[in-house]
């Protein structure tokens, strides 16, 4: 039988009705059988039909129908013409397939599909038209050359998974694929034929065995529904006949067929020795009892052959690539050893310049740290025991806070290039509590004064959190070098005794805070105190290091004790006495910030469901990654947050476990919504992000993003450090110097509580400005002009706000230049890494006195970038040696 003869029976040859029931226990496996003659059909040739087609001959013949070619006099070419028997034509199920078999094929257009074109009716009998293939079918090839050569095996692999995508990406499942359904036109191209037992993938049913049983995937057998999985082990199948010339699973009975099916087929190699490993792998792959464990799409099958771009594929075929193929794409192998060890070079050579740099840029070196926190609690309480106050309290708190108002003024006063020189006076101030009563803080935030707390995450004792408000609490204020800058102590509720108050030792108290008492002159007191007081006392006077700054100072005591002190200076707020209006312009800020935030998490959660809808969200993803956010978080606060041995504990972790499942089911939700977009438009920014979600930490190319990422991270922000230094040698007024954490100084919990929530702080910042600048990049249709537009969006203000343009703007420019070009150039990863080693080298306070109290802490940040940075290194080779000859694992 000529190769058109057997297309045209294959065509034509009812596989659903060798199948679609379920054969009895011991029946033979169906086969096509086929005869070397055909009669001449219903129809003659030369004859016209409809006046359009004239037939040429019969094709072949089949239970479901006759198959002529047939010349279209109208449009000049040739097709083929499929007749549904006449006595079929009234059965309704077979009509209905017939309809079924039209409309789901002439949905698929591809080149490596055999297209339907119309379907119609002549004297009662129904017949399609179709693509004619002038060639020879894969079934009688193989049978005829056995295996295929390595280079068109592959070819025709890429042109069976190119045609399988086409129809599942229409949702169209073929259910009988194999060698007889593959046609080879005249220029060896292959072409997917027969959708008779194709179905919408939304309606295959379990109970079903519908396709040719020896190319049926073992779900299949059992009756559980079909599913583009069931389809690729078809593929599989197939290729494994392509590429070795013999079928993976030869059987007598279904049973038999249906046994073999539930292991693995007898490796490729083992017939073809000359069997590329890589294709084998991806064929038994497709050939896993286990639907899950095989490639999610034809694509990503293709993308798994040598030579394969899933990506490319994938937005060609204008499909949404998985997260699978995403994580399949881009480069395998390691960094050449000179490239990770210089890109390695460079992320040392940057902690080590911002080390040196960091004494002469950061605010710890300014304020007079030379009291560690230690010595200055005892300081606190030595002079609460010489003022009276000598009972023992229950509960105690410390901590730093950064004098934002000292600071302000210092840069709307002084403009020379010395003016970050001395901040003793009001830079950092230390904070000392003790209350008769366990320290329960109220508010989920701090309080602006207060500074931000240790963790985040959480409720923490603060300077006015709780609020002091219970009869023996006391709260005392130190510079960093001892000096006493504020004391309150709430008076008893109830007086017992009402004795003769004794007037209290104020020089005591004067000289604690630096004065000399003689240089100060006694006025009206001015500033009520904030507790009941029976007497009240004030003095002018000027700072002692800074003579041009009046200075006043407001005390108050009760019956005979000092219960409140403060240094009041040109920048000290009145906080109670200053109105808090709200204007016009404030009020219109917060109502657009609450609308969007509303957006955002109703238009989020719409988005995110009409992903999972449709198929596109990655649950698997946003589902790790929420968990590992709400560990961190849970981390953060169990090792740092305040704890108190009573039933406030259960307020306090409910208040945890609010703020945190919030920010992790927000977090969910907002992945699901925005990943399958920036997967489908921008996969590239995501490649190493889904290695990592998918395989772990160990892929090299996550290791190579990771090292950019400190490298990146380690620069921006040791340029603006070299700026500080560099502004008094050019004669302008330097910017101010960073801030340092203040829980970073309080100990070992807090450094670690601290470090650990830097990183989901990172990964929502990374997530947002990735979430930016891919808006940028759809609107304004480019990558540069996307980052171009993000520097501006993010850096006008930053400039503006700024009192020193001259240094403002390059740094501005390389900051948010970096970030990125990190972002567009490498990826998710690298943009996280490098905001992550950004906030521990902005935040963690380097020092190269060894004297210091804090070296400890700046040397634990300094090994903790080195340490990423090493293990980062090590990664991004791969299985590439380190130095030549000698590997890591060795």
């Amino acid at each position: 039988m000529s190769s058109v003869s057997q297309m045209a029976t294959a065509l034509a040859t009812p596989s659903v009705e060798r199948a679609v029931r379920r054969p009895r226990s011991g029946s033979g496996v169906g086969r096509l059988a086929s005869s070397d003659s055909i009669d001449a059909g219903a129809f003659t040739p030369g004859t016209v039909i409809v006046d359009r087609y004239r037939i040429i001959g019969l094709l072949g013949r089949g239970g479901m129908g006759e198959v002529y070619r047939a010349d279209d006099l109208k449009l000049g070419h040739p097709v083929a013409l499929k007749f549904l028997p006449k006595e079929l034509s009234g059965d309704p199920s077979r009509l209905e397939r017939f309809y079924a078999e039209v409309r789901l094929a002439r949905q698929v257009s591809h080149p490596n599909v055999c297209r339907v074109y119309d379907v119609a009716e002549l004297d009662g009998q129904h017949y399609l038209t179709m693509e004619y293939v002038d060639g020879e079918d894969l079934a009688s090839l193989l049978k005829r050359i056995g295996r295929l050569p390595s280079d068109k095996a592959l070819e025709i692999s890429r042109h069976l998974c190119a045609g399988l995508a086409a129809a599942h990406d229409k949702g169209v499942l073929h259910r009988d694929l194999k060698p007889s359904n593959v046609m080879l036109d005249g220029r060896g191209r292959a072409r997917i034929t027969d959708f008779g037992l194709a179905v919408a993938a939304e309606e295959a049913s379990d109970g079903e065995i519908s396709g040719t049983p020896a190319y049926m995937a073992p779900e299949q057998l059992a009756g559980k529904g079909a599913s583009a999985r069931s389809d690729i082990y078809s593929l599989g199948l197939v290729l494994y006949e392509i590429y070795t010339g013999r079928k993976a699973f030869d059987a007598v009975t279904l049973e038999e067929l249906r046994r073999k099916k539930e292991s693995a087929p007898r490796p490729p190699s083992d017939i073809n020795r000359e069997m590329n490993p890589v294709v084998e792998r991806i064929i038994l792959r497709c050939l896993e009892n286990d639907p899950r464990l095989r490639p999610a799409s034809a694509l990503q099958v293709a993308a798994a052959l040598p030579g394969g771009d899933p990506l490319a594929a994938a937005l060609a075929a204008g499909e949404t690539p998985s997260p699978e193929m995403v994580a399949a794409s881009g480069e395998a192998e390691g960094l050449r050893p000179a490239v990770a060890w210089a890109c390695l070079t460079v992320v040392l050579v940057g902690i080590a310049a911002a080390v040196w740099a960091g004494p002469r840029a950061q605010l710890l070196e300014r304020v007079g740290a030379e009291m560690p926190p230690e010595v200055l609690t005892a300081r606190a309480q030595e002079l609460l025991q010489q003022i009276g106050f000598r009972e023992r309290p229950v509960d105690e708190a410390v901590g730093f806070r950064i004098g934002e108002e000292y600071l302000r003024y210092v840069r709307q006063h002084d403009k020379s290039p010395s003016r970050w020189d001395h901040l003793e006076r009001g830079g950092l101030q230390f904070w000392y509590r003790r209350s008769p009563r366990p320290l329960v803080p109220r508010r989920l935030f701090p309080s602006s004064k207060s500074g931000k707390s240790v963790p985040s995450y959480g409720r923490l004792v603060n300077i006015d959190d709780p609020p002091p408000d219970i009869s023996g609490m006391a709260t005392v204020f130190l510079t960093p070098r001892g000096d006493l800058t504020g004391l309150l102590v709430v008076p008893p509720q109830i007086e017992a005794v009402k004795t003769a108050p004794v007037p209290p030792d104020w020089n005591r108290l004067l000289i604690a805070s630096g004065f000399d008492p003689t240089t100060l002159a006694p006025v009206d007191s001015q500033w009520t105190p904030p507790v009941y007081a029976d007497a009240r006392a004030a003095w002018q006077g000027s700072l002692p290091e800074e003579p041009r700054l009046p200075i006043r100072i407001e005390a108050a005591s009760y019956r005979g004790r000092p219960v409140y002190f403060e240094t009041v200076a040109p920048w000290t707020p009145a906080e109670r006495v200053q109105r808090t209006e709200v204007g016009s312009g404030e009020k219109i800020q917060v109502v657009i910030l609450l609308l969007l935030l509303a957006t955002i998490i109703a238009g989020g959660a719409l988005l995110a469901r009409r992903n999972l809808r449709l198929g596109r969200g990655d649950r698997r993803g946003a589902t790790r990654l929420a968990l590992f956010a709400l560990s961190l978080l849970s981390v953060s606060w169990l090792i740092g947050a305040k704890h108190v041995a009573s039933a406030d504990e259960l307020v306090l972790f409910l208040a945890f476990a609010c703020l945190a499942l919030f920010e992790s089911v927000l977090l969910w939700v907002l992945y699901v919504a925005l990943e399958p977009l920036v997967r489908r438009r921008w996969p590239q920014t995501i490649v190493s992000w889904s290695r990592l979600l998918s395989a772990g930490p160990g892929d090299p190319l996550v290791g190579r993003d990771v090292l950019i990422g400190c490298i990146t991270g380690t620069l921006i922000e040791t340029i603006p450090r070299l700026a500080t230094v560099a502004g008094p040698r050019l004669g302008v007024p330097p910017p101010r110097p960073q801030d340092v954490l203040p829980p970073l100084l309080l100990g070992t919990r807090p450094v670690i509580a601290e470090t650990v929530s830097m990183l989901p702080d990172a990964i929502f910042f990374g997530f947002g400005m990735l979430l930016v600048l891919f808006l940028l990049r759809t609107l304004l249709r480019s990558e540069w002009a996307a980052a171009t537009a993000f520097v501006l969006l993010f850096g006008i203000g930053r400039v503006l706000e700024s009192d020193v343009k001259l240094l403002a703007i390059p740094v501005t420019v390389i900051l948010l230049g970096g970030i990125a070009f990190v972002f567009i150039r490498f990826g998710l990863v690298a943009g996280i890494t490098s905001l992550y080693f950004d906030f521990l080298s902005y935040h963690f306070p380097f020092t190269s006195d060894t004297s210091s109290w804090y070296f400890g802490v700046g040397l634990f940040g300094v090994a903790l970038m080195a340490a990423i940075a090493i293990a980062a290194f090590r990664i991004s080779l791969g299985a590439r040696p380190a130095f030549s000859g000698v590997r890591l694992d060795e």
